[in-house]
């Protein structure tokens, strides 16, 4: 992985659907992509930056910065949606020559994660959503707040507040360096593009079809916080009802960072899930 050393959050660069795309690249064996969610200033690093070097010991991470997020490309005039942050991922799995991969999304980009396997399912060998948009539910009010941010220290702190079931993750330090990331150049405008009001229409424009979901044939684990107030778990509990070859797996005393409060049990559960395959393809 080539770093730059001022800065983690940027690895390096390459062309994918003809975007310039942040790319976290290493490890070694079957790939695994990882596609983050969608707070303001986030970025692969920051969403897995705790889970990463423990997954690479045993599998190839492919973790970029989504189209419009992070140091991946903000084009002016865009419309973002579904199907363009598909052509984003699918886009990165051509530029590194990858027929298949196990996929893992993350809230925002576990919709984004089940779309894909639905429009190109032999792309796919398993697939895992984490506290996962993808089907329809009523706009919260902690999804709100996260998509109708406006850059100050006081709203990132209570965005944190919202995200953490832990509110000993939420300091002093995390919030300021969270809303420096949310406030560097370019960063806000692309973000308030992305979700606007009525903010209804995110959640629905992320949703997939429920009778392609139910035909969806990928073994699937589903991981949802107990207590999240971004994404309700009843939305995790609608995908394993609908995907027929799906597990749930629900965390108490955790929010919407099921992958942070829960970093050394989430890797378990991912290692475990994905070494079940054994020389299985879909």
């Amino acid at each position: 992985m080539e770093l730059n050393t001022d800065n983690p959050e940027i690895a390096q660069m390459i062309t994918a659907a003809g975007f310039e795309t942040n790319l976290h690249d290493y490890g070694d064996g079957f790939p695994l992509m990882m596609i983050h969610g969608s707070g303001p200033g986030v970025t692969a690093w920051a969403n897995w930056r705790l889970v990463m070097p423990e997954l690479a010991k045993s599998r190839r991470i492919v973790a970029p910065d989504m189209l419009g997020f992070g140091y991946s490309a903000r084009p002016e005039g865009i419309t973002y949606n579904r199907e363009l942050w598909v052509k984003h991922a699918v886009g990165v799995l051509d530029a590194l020559g990858l027929d298949q991969v196990d996929l893992l999304g993350n809230s925002f980009g576990g919709g984004i994660a089940l779309a894909l396997a639905l429009a190109y399912p032999e792309r796919v060998r398993r697939l895992i959503l984490m506290g996962s948009a993808g089907t329809p539910f009523a706009l919260t009010e902690g999804l709100d707040a996260v998509w109708g941010y406006t850059p100050s220290i006081d709203n990132m702190r209570r965005l944190l507040d919202i995200f953490a079931y832990d509110r000993t993750l939420v300091t002093d330090d995390l919030a300021e360096l969270r809303y420096q990331a949310s406030i560097r150049p370019g960063f806000q405008e692309a973000f308030s593009q992305m979700f606007p009001p009525p903010r209804q229409n995110g959640i629905n424009e992320l949703s997939s079809p429920e009778d392609k979901v139910r035909l969806l044939p990928h073994e699937t684990l589903i991981l949802h916080g107990r207590e999240d107030q971004v994404i309700p778990l009843s939305a995790s509990l609608t995908l394993h009802e609908w995907i027929k070859n799906s597990q749930l797996h629900v965390f108490g005393c955790c929010g919407h960072w099921t992958q942070i409060e829960h970093s050394e049990r989430f890797v378990r559960l991912v290692n475990d899930f994905l070494d079940e395959t054994g020389n299985e393809s879909s």
